[in-house]
């Protein structure tokens, strides 16, 4: 019953949110201890190391072929498994074996005709292949087996997401009456359709699903809906690290973009940075934090505020010496600032050795 227990605990966890994926993670493994050759949980133990494969700031990230080697490990129990054939596939396109995926694609949708898992996770592989029509046909053919699937109607807006993009390059699609201009707007409502129904019902665990509805808006000029979504985004506080410095450095990316506010911008890059995780996003964050700080510094060297943030990012980065820096040149220029006082004597004191009791 001990495999039982937590090979049942894993699914539960591996369904509920990414935040649990860990944990169902060490589930899955102490399932298998004790039922090596259980196809359940050798299945939910590849998904999930599949799934934090996907997340740049695990350890799992860095050795993707832990996931592949599970799913194959799945198959040699049971050679017809349908659904352990298409997500083998999908990574194995990541790692640009081609040949064997598509392989495996189609005897997938062949050994599993009727499982819309099987049918989505195809379409995905399609997709990234490029063959939107052949994803597209896939994921509508799927949606009417299950017309409520947040993961089918993700995907099917990002597949439409990606019609949209090269059309919205060109210039006729912002001339009213071009054929272009009609193109552009029924997207627009497609992805913005399939991305609402994606997260309406999971509004607090699919965050992507919402950030690529924002994107979209955004995309429109539906600023005020942009707003909202970041508003509410931004409340959130049980959600993964890489996904609290996704939604800032979305919501920053459109501060500075869209609504041409540099400081509100700013606000959110550190936000992001603050968050002690490495992970893609925090770079991306440091990265858009640091043209925004050096851009105000070239339009005037004398701004105070641009030497105080670019020394909040080295302090947050750990580099000591350029936080001192320009801590001190903000303070010559605004002497009675007491954040940076604060700062500044805080890098400062945390150089000087530890003092003994007589000492203090």
């Amino acid at each position: 019953m001990v495999s039982e227990v937590y090979g049942e605990k894993g699914w539960s966890l591996l369904k509920s949110s990414s935040q649990y994926y860990e944990e169902a993670n060490e589930c899955f493994k102490k399932a298998l201890e004790e039922d090596l050759d259980n196809i359940e949980w050798n299945l939910g133990h590849a998904i999930v190391l599949s799934r934090l494969e996907t997340f740049s700031g695990t350890a799992e990230s860095h050795v993707p072929s832990q996931s592949m080697k599970q799913f194959r490990r799945v198959l040699e129990l049971d050679p017809d498994h349908g659904e352990a054939m298409v997500l083998l596939a999908l990574k194995l396109q990541q790692s640009n074996q081609s040949e064997e995926a598509m392989e495996l694609v189609e005897k997938g949708l062949q050994k599993s005709p009727n499982l819309p898992h099987v049918h989505g996770y195809a379409a995905k592989y399609y997709r990234l292949k490029g063959d939107m029509e052949k994803a597209v046909e896939l994921l509508k053919k799927t949606l009417e087996i299950r017309p409520h699937s947040a993961f089918l109607h993700h995907q099917i807006g990002v597949c439409y997401r990606n019609k949209l993009m090269p059309l919205s390059r060109n210039p006729l699609s912002e001339i009213p009456g071009k054929l272009a201009f009609q193109q552009r707007a029924e997207l627009i409502d497609l992805c913005k359709d399939h991305f609402k129904k994606a997260f309406e019902s999971r509004p607090l665990t699919f965050i992507r699903a919402q950030l690529d509805f924002a994107k979209i808006c955004s995309l429109n000029g539906e600023y005020q809906n942009v707003e909202e979504i970041y508003s509410n985004l931004l409340r959130l506080e049980d959600l993964r690290p890489e996904y609290k410095q996704a939604i800032c450095l979305e919501a920053g990316l459109f501060e500075l973009h869209h609504k041409k506010s540099e400081s509100n911008a700013i606000t959110h890059f550190l936000e992001g940075m603050k968050i002690n995780y490495n992970s893609t996003e925090k770079k991306r964050c440091r990265n858009n934090l640091k043209s925004v700080v050096e851009r105000q510094l070239r339009r005037n060297s004398r701004d105070c505020k641009a030497h105080g943030v670019l020394g909040l990012m080295h302090q947050l980065d750990g580099e000591k010496r350029e936080a001192v820096e320009s801590f001190e040149k903000a303070l010559e220029l605004e002497p009675d600032n007491e954040e940076y006082l604060s700062a500044l004597s805080l890098e400062v004191n945390s150089d000087c050795p530890n003092q003994s009791e007589d000492e203090r």
